[in-house]
This record gives structure tokens, C-alpha cells and sequence, in this order.
């Protein structure tokens, strides 16, 4: 029934304003504001993510969102340098000093936004 279908998904923040301004001005993604208090995190292809507030909302604890990066030292820097603190993990998944999981040749680098929700760095396969 839905095979051919589109589909997007979606998910809460605290304060949308807080997350309008990470979203555009520390991550560059293309938000643009919807009816009802939405917002649209706008990605290649037509694709998007909608944000909305939620008086009660409680992060994630599990990834939301990945991005997807060529290369994943130079997204993780950049990133730093704009503030964004990468989470330190030990025990089945370990990062590194940068915050970088080097696990069977894959490469992923998790963060959270303003509202607590975890979000990650995944390098592309270059093969």
C-alpha cells in the first residue's frame, strides 16, 4: 500500500527557536517554517524532517538523525569549532579522542542538539 509513497519522520525539542538557530546556523541545514509551529529541515532530494515543540519532551536516547559526510575528521572539526561537543563512549561502542567510533571500518561520530536529542556523523563509503 505504501511502497511508492513519501514518507518523512519527525521529532520533538523543548524550544523550536533554540533549535531553528542550531539547525540553520551550526549544522546548515535549510529550515523553513511551517503552519501549526513546524518546522522543515530540508535535505537533497526533496527530503525532510520535521521539528516540533513539546511542552513535555524528553530527548532521544537512541540516534534521530544521521548525517551523512565525506569525510568525517573534517565534519567533526568543523563542528568543534563552532561548540558542538561530541559524545565520549566506552565499553561495545568506543570513540576516540574526537568523539569518532572506528568500528569495523565505519565511521561515526555522535552529538546532541539544544533539546538533548542525539544525532550522529557517519562517514560515506568510499569503495
Amino acid at each position: 500500500m505504501f511502497t511508492h509513497t513519501k514518507a518523512f519522520g519527525g521529532f520533538s525539542v523543548d524550544d523550536l527557536q533554540e533549535a531553528r538557530e542550531f539547525y540553520d546556523q551550526v549544522l546548515g541545514v535549510e529550515v523553513k517554517k511551517l503552519p501549526m509551529g513546524l518546522l522543515s529541515l530540508k535535505f537533497q532530494e526533496d527530503n525532510q524532517v520535521l521539528v516540533y515543540s513539546k511542552g513535555n519532551h524528553e530527548p532521544a536516547n537512541f540516534t534521530i538523525l544521521n548525517f551523512c559526510v565525506e569525510d568525517i575528521e573534517e565534519a567533526v572539526q568543523s563542528l568543534s569549532e563552532k561548540g558542538v561537543v561530541f559524545e565520549a563512549y566506552d565499553g561495545n561502542i568506543q570513540t576516540d579522542a574526537n568523539g569518532i567510533c572506528r568500528k569495523d571500518e565505519h565511521l561515526i561520530a555522535w552529538f546532541k542538539d539544544p533539546a538533548g536529542n542525539i544525532l550522529s556523523l557517519v562517514q560515506e563509503d568510499k569503495s
